[in-house]
């Protein structure tokens, strides 16, 4: 099985039951946690290297908060893209579950 294969194929929708309808709303929510823990992350980066190049003293600061900016802005970039692919993933999952 290839890695960029749809884990969630392997199920049949007759074969799920209340527990895996639940477990779908868990995963749901577990993603957007996810999520939102990228985010934090990101606006973390962001912000300390603005902090950086802004209040810098020393030019190793400086050079440190023009790589965190970069660095956060991609990780917001990867964080969005993750979470749209997870959450479709999913869906389609809750849509086969429900024909």
């Amino acid at each position: 099985m290839s890695k960029f294969t749809n884990p969630y194929n392997r199920f049949k929708p007759d074969e799920l039951f209340l527990r895996d309808e639940l477990a779908i709303d868990r995963t749901l929510l577990a993603n957007e946690r996810t999520f939102l823990a990228y985010l934090r992350t990101a606006i973390a980066l962001v912000l300390a290297g603005v902090t950086f190049i802004h209040f810098a003293s020393h030019s190793w600061l400086e050079i440190l908060g023009f790589v965190c900016v970069p660095v956060g802005l991609i990780i917001l970039l990867i964080s969005v893209v993750r979470y749209k692919k997870m959450k479709s993933n999913i869906l389609g999952v809750r849509k086969r579950l429900s024909e």
